[in-house]
């Protein structure tokens, strides 16, 4: 048996990575959905002016401990992995 505080911590770590793999496959789904709506409606997928607009409206309402560094390089990396996971 490992440290009791440590096993907590760990626990309560692992169910927020839980939320976030929750949290991304709804992502996931849903960029889905409006991928195939803007295919049947002949509309771009790609909006580099929406994805800069996320980008800058996530670090308006980051409180952080996320630096706005660290931030833009998730949603980067977010919005790169979701295009590669939903591409048809």
């Amino acid at each position: 048996m490992g440290d009791p505080v440590v096993t907590s911590f760990r626990d309560e770590i692992t169910a927020l990575d839980e939320r976030l793999v929750s949290t991304f496959n709804a992502r996931l789904r849903k960029v889905a959905e409006l991928r195939r709506y803007k295919e049947a409606n002949g509309i771009a997928f790609l909006d580099p002016g929406r994805e800069a607009w996320l980008v800058g409206h996530l670090k308006r309402v980051n409180e952080g401990p996320l630096s706005e560094d660290g931030l833009e390089e998730l949603v980067t990396f977010v919005l790169d992995l979701v295009k590669r996971e939903t591409a048809t």
